[in-house]
C-alpha cells in the first residue's frame, strides 16, 4: 500500500503535536508581531523551525493544493512550512521545469501570505531565483519597486542563486536600486547579498562600495564588508563618515 497523500491537516496536525510554550516564549524575541510591528497579527503556537523543517522534509509530496491551503493558515509555522516544502520541491531534481513553474507562480500569486523575513528568506532565492536562473528577471525590478515590503525582499533575495552561479548583473543593479529604501529588513538583505559578492566577484562589490558607501545605510555597508579584512572594513566605514 502507498504512502498516503500529505495533506495540509496533517501537518498542522504535527505542529500541534510538537508545540511547546517554552519555544513560544524564545520565537517572541526574534518575530515582531506586536501592535505597529511588521509582523502585526502573525500568530506563532511555539514549535522549533528545525522541527517545522523536518515536518518539510517528511511531507515533500504534499499537492501544491494542499501546500496553498497551509499558506492559507493563521500559523506562522503552518505558512513556514509551506515555503520549506515548496523549496525543497524547487531543488529536487525530479521536479522538473513545469513543477518549478508552477512553484513560482504560487509563490507569487500568494506573496501576501509569505508575509515575514523567514518565509522571504526560506524561499525566494530557492523558488523564484531558481525559475529565472535561464529566464528573463523583469519580475523582480517590478518586486523591488513594490509598496510591499516581503515582495522588495524576494527581489533582492531571489538573486543569491544567480550570485551562486557565478553571476552578479541583477544582483548588484537591485541592490543599487534599493539603496533608498526605508526599511531596515531591506537594508540587512541588500547588505547580505552584496557579502555573498565576496568571493568570486570582489572587484565588482569594491567598486560598488567605492562608489556607494558614503550614502549607503550603516547597516548595509556593514553587512556588505563583513568578510573584508579589519582594515579594508575600516576604510569603507570611513567613507560612511565623510559628507
Amino acid at each position: 500500500m502507498s504512502d498516503p497523500t500529505p495533506t495540509a491537516e496533517a501537518f498542522i496536525a504535527a505542529l500541534w503535536a510538537n508545540q511547546s510554550d517554552a519555544e513560544l516564549k524564545k520565537i517572541a524575541r526574534y518575530f515582531k508581531a506586536g501592535p505597529g510591528d511588521y509582523g502585526e497579527g502573525d500568530r506563532f503556537i511555539g514549535v522549533r523551525m528545525g522541527t517545522v523543517f523536518e515536518l518539510a522534509k517528511a511531507h515533500i509530496a504534499m499537492p501544491l493544493g494542499e501546500i496553498e491551503e497551509l499558506l492559507d493558515s493563521d500559523i506562522h509555522e503552518a505558512r513556514a512550512g509551506a515555503v520549506s516544502i515548496m523549496a525543497r520541491k524547487a531543488a529536487a531534481k525530479k521536479t522538473g521545469e513545469e513543477g518549478r513553474r508552477e512553484l513560482f507562480e504560487l509563490y507569487l500569486r500568494r506573496h501576501e501570505r509569505i508575509n515575514n523575513w523567514d518565509l522571504v528568506d526560506l524561499g525566494a532565492w530557492n523558488v523564484v531565483g531558481r525559475y529565472l536562473a535561464d529566464k528573463p528577471r523583469d519580475v523582480l525590478y517590478q518586486l523591488a519597486r513594490s509598496q510591499n515590503l516581503w515582495e522588495r525582499r524576494t527581489a533582492i533575495l531571489a538573486t543569491l542563486h544567480f550570485v551562486k552561479q557565478g553571476e552578479a548583473d541583477d544582483a548588484l543593479a537591485l541592490a543599487e536600486r534599493l539603496l533608498a529604501d526605508e526599511e531596515d529588513l531591506i537594508h540587512k538583505a541588500v547588505g547580505g547579498v552584496l557579502r555573498a559578492l565576496t568571493g568570486k566577484h570582489r572587484e565588482r562589490l569594491t567598486a560598488f562600495l567605492e562608489r556607494h558607501a558614503p550614502t549607503m545605510p550603516r547597516v548595509m555597508l556593514r553587512y556588505a564588508i563583513e568578510h573584508f579584512p579589519p582594515e579594508e572594513r575600516a576604510h569603507y566605514m570611513g567613507l560612511k563618515k565623510k559628507p
